[in-house]
C-alpha cells in the first residue's frame, strides 16, 4: 500500500546525486510516497560520479530505483521533464513539501524568476504558490552575487536554502557519514524521524 505522505524530490545536473539517492532511500524506507523528478542533466552526472547508470524512461528508472533500494513500487512515480500531467503541475495534485536536491545554479535562477521551462520549475512553482515547504540544495563554489541574489529572494518566499555542507563535529569516518550528515537535516525539516545521525546533546 501506498502512504498518505508524499514528498516531490527533484534531482538535477549539479554534483552530489549521493546525496539524492541517499534522502531517496531513506524516504522509500520510511514509506513515504515520492514524486521522483529528473533531469536530464543529472542522468549525466549519475554516470559521471558513481556506477549508477539511469534509464532514460520515467517507468524504467522506476523499475532501476525500486530494485536498486528493494522498495515497495507503490511508493514511487518518475515522471519526465516534459510530462505536464504529473500531479505535481497542479496544485490540486502537489506534494506537501519539495526537495531540489541537488540544485544546479540554473535551477535556482529559474525557479527565483518563476519561468516553469520544464516540469521541475513548474512543480517548484506550483509549490511556491501553493505555500508548501520547499527545500533548495545549491550545489556551487563559491557563491556569485546572482547565486546569493537569488537563494535571499528564495528565502523571503519561505523556501528553506540548504547547501549540502556537512558538519564534522560527529567526526564522521567515511564519505557515506557525511552524505548521511546532509540527508538527516533535510530529512528534519520534511519532520520523518531517522537514525542517521543522533540529535544535539541526544545519544541513540
Amino acid at each position: 500500500m501506498g502512504s498518505s505522505r508524499k514528498i516531490t524530490l527533484a534531482i538535477t545536473g549539479a554534483s552530489g546525486i549521493q546525496y539524492a539517492m541517499r534522502l531517496l532511500q531513506c524516504l522509500l524506507e520510511a514509506r513515504v510516497s515520492v514524486y521522483l523528478l529528473v533531469s536530464k542533466p543529472a542522468h549525466v552526472v549519475a554516470s559521471m560520479e558513481s556506477d549508477w547508470q539511469f534509464p532514460s524512461q520515467p517507468d524504467a528508472l522506476r523499475d532501476y530505483l525500486v530494485d536498486l533500494f528493494q522498495a515497495d513500487k507503490t511508493l514511487l512515480k518518475v515522471f519526465g521533464q516534459e510530462q505536464w500531467s504529473a500531479p505535481v503541475a497542479s496544485g490540486t495534485g502537489i506534494s506537501e513539501a519539495m526537495v531540489i536536491c541537488p540544485c544546479t545554479t540554473g535551477t535556482l535562477a529559474s525557479v527565483a524568476s518563476g519561468q516553469c521551462n520544464n516540469l521541475i520549475d513548474r512543480a517548484a512553482d506550483v509549490t511556491l504558490k501553493e505555500r508548501k515547504k520547499l527545500i533548495l540544495l545549491p550545489r556551487e563554489m563559491p557563491f556569485s552575487d546572482i547565486h546569493l541574489e537569488n537563494m535571499l529572494k528564495l528565502s523571503k518566499m519561505g523556501c528553506i536554502i540548504m547547501p549540502p555542507n556537512p558538519g564534522f563535529y560527529y567526526r564522521p569516518q567515511q564519505i557515506s557519514d557525511l552524505i548521511d550528515f546532509v540527508v538527516a537535516r533535510i530529512l528534519d525539516h520534511l519532520n520523518i524521524e531517522h537514525q542517521l545521525i543522533p540529535q544535539w546533546g541526544v545519544e541513540i
